[in-house]
């Protein structure tokens, strides 16, 4: 590279002074990351609701999935008017079905105290 002395063009003149008081772009879209700390999820809450069909629409760029500031949007509203919905049914108290034991068999009776010859009791 040429000496500026050389030369004769001046050290950082290269940039022009307009294109450093410009404002960034607009972000119009966010990460999943970014987007749970926005929203206050953790990230394994995020991918629990989006297997239950809960979570925000994502777009597509190359292997990334982001999620648009209007998707997000929606998803708040969607959010809202399932939990209005469900604040204005009446409870229902149901037990989780993981949380529900299934009935017992009942048990052949146990033979104890047996030798050859003797009964069993019960």
């Amino acid at each position: 590279m040429a000496r500026p002395e050389v030369t004769g063009k001046k050290l950082g003149s290269s940039k022009k002074k307009s294109d450093s008081n410009l404002p960034p772009p607009p972000r119009l879209a966010m990460s999943i990351p970014e987007f749970c700390e926005a929203h206050g999820l953790s990230e394994g809450m995020y991918y629990k609701m989006k297997k239950q069909g809960l979570g925000p629409r994502l777009m597509k760029c190359g292997s990334r999935s982001l999620v648009t500031f209007e998707a997000a949007a929606d998803w708040r509203r969607e959010r809202e008017a399932a939990a209005a919905a469900a604040k204005s049914m009446p409870a229902v108290k149901t037990k989780h079905p993981a949380l529900v034991t299934p009935p017992a068999k009942p048990r052949p009776a146990l033979r104890r105290n047996t030798r050859r010859g003797e009964e069993a009791t019960t």
